[in-house]
């Protein structure tokens, strides 16, 4: 007999319908799984003949040929376990073939039976809803499968509580828990500590209102750290879609999700001996890597410079583009990655070169080999390179109480509600870092002596093109926090302040000519 089995799986964070077909036949007992299957697929033969024996189902000695179609589609993990063996249950005639019709099925098999979690629910969940299929799990990814809101799942503990749930009808889908209570953010981190450095807490709210990458520079000990680690209490919280998307990374990558609290912006914070496969995914099966994990969220690079330069120029077609794509022999995935990148470096091999009353060591050639290992065209894609200097011990026993971040995000959330409203018709786009320069450059209220003085500011610096439209979006979020539906002069002069010039001749041989009038 022939039986199918509606299944899914992964392509990068989406899902895909896969058919699990079984045929049993006469023959010399034998169980063929043919459809490019990875080791864990193909290992599926022994797990679910053992479930099934352990079950008190085991089927009659017979060739058993199942296929997964499409058969040029990659397939890894567990999670064909279980429609494998109700497949096998349809063929055989201990499950009537019409009662798996509109069910969704995955699930790994324990030996015994019992389903075991398995990788990306939430994105199968968000699969089947979006395709009117009721969807059997395994209890343990009921939790993020759930946060699907149209989602009709079924959780049987075992595959024998499977069957006899089938053989007494149509299964009838799990009532929705409560949604989470709203949690109030934690108060462990907050702005409010930072004593001093109000030029960097400055940069670190520009950079949360318009989603800008920032270079924090400076000396050990000074607090760039301590900024980046606060900067996810000034973001504003999640959408329901963001909340969905970030869920559904860590539910592909295989890391647990908070079921009972709404998802927080990630913050992820990779050591500087990570791979390029870590860092933006890769190996076998392909995963998401750090930049994948901290969509929506906060990529943080401390000790920037000691990563090694091929894994920092990895960055550069994410920080572009948004997304990350690993092409491979077989496939070819996808995975989001719109982050905010925040480095952390020193000025020098020693880290006190540009301090008063501090000594430093290197030497010119030392700082230069030391700083090239930060190519041009990255650092040309972070916004903001930022000075941050020692604090004064005077100044850390005082602890003048600071802002904290509530009063600090109010004010982002604020200049996000502008952004939206600004890119509502322009789809994928939900902040200044992320819109086209050029469209900025037309609808963004530029005023004539803003532009002026940016055009006269970037022959001086010798900006490129990039680092020009970037300057632009700087001086646009500025506005968006000074409530301006205009960008001014004031508004191009400070994102200016944060912008290296490009080293050469004409960096340090014409003055900048402001227009008349430009700066009040």
């Amino acid at each position: 007999m022939l039986a199918a089995v509606r299944s899914a799986a992964l392509a990068g964070i989406d899902a895909l319908e896969i058919t699990v077909e079984v045929h049993v036949a006469l023959g010399l007992p034998n169980t063929l799984l043919v459809g490019l299957g990875a080791g864990a697929v193909k290992e599926a033969r022994e797990r679910v003949m053992a479930a099934l024996t352990n079950s008190g189902l085991a089927p009659p000695p017979r060739r058993v040929t199942i296929n997964l179609a499409p058969a040029d589609l990659p397939k890894t993990g567990s999670a064909f376990d279980l429609p494998i063996a109700l497949g096998i249950l349809a063929a055989t005639g201990v499950v009537t073939p019409e009662v798996l019709a509109g069910l969704a099925v995955v699930g790994e098999l324990a030996l015994d039976g019992t389903l075991r979690p398995v990788r990306g629910a939430l994105p199968i969940a968000a699969w089947a809803a979006a395709a009117g299929h009721t969807l059997v799990l395994p209890p343990a990814n009921l939790p993020e499968a759930f946060r699907v809101s149209r989602a009709a799942l079924v959780a049987p503990r075992t595959l024998g509580d499977l069957v006899d749930a089938l053989a007494a009808g149509p299964l009838r889908p799990l009532d929705r828990p409560p949604a989470p209570a709203a949690a109030e953010r934690a108060s462990h981190e907050d702005f409010a500590d930072v004593v001093g450095q109000e030029v960097a807490k400055r940069a670190m709210e520009i950079a949360a209102a318009g989603g800008h990458h920032v270079c924090l520079v400076g000396p050990p000990g000074a607090g760039k750290t301590m900024l980046a680690r606060r900067l996810p209490s000034v973001l504003p919280e999640l959408a329901e879609d963001e909340a969905l998307a970030v869920l559904a990374v860590r539910s592909v990558a295989g890391l647990p999700t908070a079921p009972d609290a709404a998802p927080e912006r990630p913050f992820r914070a990779p050591h500087h001996t990570v791979s390029s496969a870590g860092l933006v995914g890769g190996g076998s099966p392909p995963r998401p890597g750090e930049v994948s994990l901290a969509h929506l969220g906060v990529l943080f690079l401390d000790e920037m410079l000691e990563f090694p330069r091929h894994v920092l120029d990895a960055l550069r077609q994410p920080m572009e583009d948004g997304h990350v794509t690993l092409a491979r022999a077989t496939a070819t995935l996808s995975y989001p990655a719109r982050f905010t990148l925040v480095g952390a470096m020193n000025p020098c091999p020693c880290g006190r070169a540009g301090e008063p009353d501090a000594h430093c060591a290197c030497t010119p050639p030392d700082v230069e080999r030391y700083l090239a290992r930060l190519s041009g065209p990255l650092a040309d894609r972070v916004d903001m390179h930022i000075r941050v200097g020692a604090v004064p011990p005077r100044a850390i026993g005082a602890r003048p109480p600071g802002e904290p971040s509530a009063a600090v995000r109010a004010r982002v959330e604020d200049a996000r509600g502008r952004q939206r409203a600004r890119y509502a018709a322009l789809p994928g786009v939900g902040c200044n870092a992320q819109a086209s320069g050029r469209w900025l450059d037309r609808h963004a209220g530029v005023a004539p002596l803003a532009r002026d003085l940016l055009v006269a500011a970037a022959e001086r610096m010798r900006l490129s093109a990039r680092a020009y439209y970037r300057v632009l979006k700087v001086a646009r979020t500025i506005a968006d926090l000074d409530g301006d539906d205009g960008v001014r002069p004031p508004h191009v002069a400070e994102a200016l302040r944060s912008r290296p010039a490009t080293p050469g001749p004409a960096a340090t041989s014409r003055p900048i000519r402001a227009p008349a009038g430009a700066i009040s």
